[in-house]
């Protein structure tokens, strides 16, 4: 009786946290005129949603685990690409700050550190 317990709350504790990613999805997409994610396990730590704005606007969450972020994209309602790359990949815009960090000292750039 105490697992069911036990498990019954895990159950409405990850319901409450892909809920609360989904609103933050929701908002993203609504600030960036729409959005398309993807979905990456990270290992311990769960899984990444990277999120693709309509405007090519970007960002990423980190959920516990990666059925909880395959319940936050769905519960989200945009769409779900198995990977990062092609046209999904395409649609992200970089700014000079992107840039410049991913460059690092190689062209000039501020240190990655």
């Amino acid at each position: 009786m105490a697992d069911t317990q036990v498990d019954e709350k895990q159950a409405a504790r990850a319901e409450k946290r892909a809920e609360r990613l989904a609103r933050q999805i929701g908002s993203f997409a609504k600030e960036h005129g729409g959005a398309e994610g993807q979905v990456a396990y990270i290992g311990e730590k769960g899984a990444r949603i990277v999120l693709v704005g309509g405007d090519g606007g970007w960002g990423d969450l980190v959920a516990p685990s990666h059925a909880i972020a395959v319940s936050a994209v769905e519960k989200s309602g945009i769409t779900v690409h198995e990977d990062f790359d092609g046209e999904f990949a395409a649609k992200v815009r970089t700014g000079p700050y992107e840039w410049s960090r991913m460059a690092g000292i190689q062209v000039g750039g501020p240190k990655n550190g």
